[in-house]
């Protein structure tokens, strides 16, 4: 799928609206797909949650602290699409030692 974002607007609460480059436009709530923990934890604090830019090097939402969220996923929530198999793979992985 691999569609760039190409803005973004912080709402109330931890919803974003989000508009993709081939027009598709919406709002996601990161409330749905995020826990808060991690790279994510500095999100919780509205000051730094409505920092959010697009990074067009990368096409998706990033934040100061290096953090961002797949675009085919948000684009999936956004359009109303299932999240692709390689999201779900990708998020569920855990590495192997071999």
């Amino acid at each position: 799928m691999l569609k760039d974002v190409t803005g973004v607007r912080p709402l109330d609460g931890y919803c974003l609206h989000i508009r993709f480059e081939d027009g598709v436009e919406g709002v996601v709530d990161l409330t749905e797909i995020i826990s808060f923990r991690g790279v994510f934890a500095p999100l919780r604090d509205r000051t730094y949650f409505v920092q959010v830019y697009v990074d067009p090097e990368v096409g998706t939402l990033c934040w100061p602290n290096g953090a961002d969220i797949d675009p085919d996923v948000l684009y999936a929530l956004v359009a109303g699409e299932p999240i692709s198999s390689f999201a779900q793979i990708t998020q569920t992985a855990v590495p192997v030692a071999v």
